[in-house]
């Protein structure tokens, strides 16, 4: 086996547009993100589902699906 071809690993400091900062293990010292789970919509239950209710009303209404 060769020896040395392993990257170091590091405990980086991962950091969020939003502000949040944790650590994780990677071969960077330093990670920015876009979006983390703390400020994503699907995670913090901000998701827009409104839209979706009325997709799903107007599908119902053209194709004569009634709620049995």
């Amino acid at each position: 086996m060769r020896q040395d071809i392993q990257p170091e690993f590091h405990q980086a400091t991962v950091t969020c547009n939003c502000g949040n900062t944790f650590t994780v293990g990677s071969t960077k010292s330093e990670i920015h993100v876009e979006i983390c789970s703390k400020c994503h919509p699907f995670y913090t239950g901000q998701q827009k589902a409104t839209s979706a209710r009325g997709r799903i009303d107007r599908f119902n209404k053209k194709y004569g699906m009634n709620n049995q």
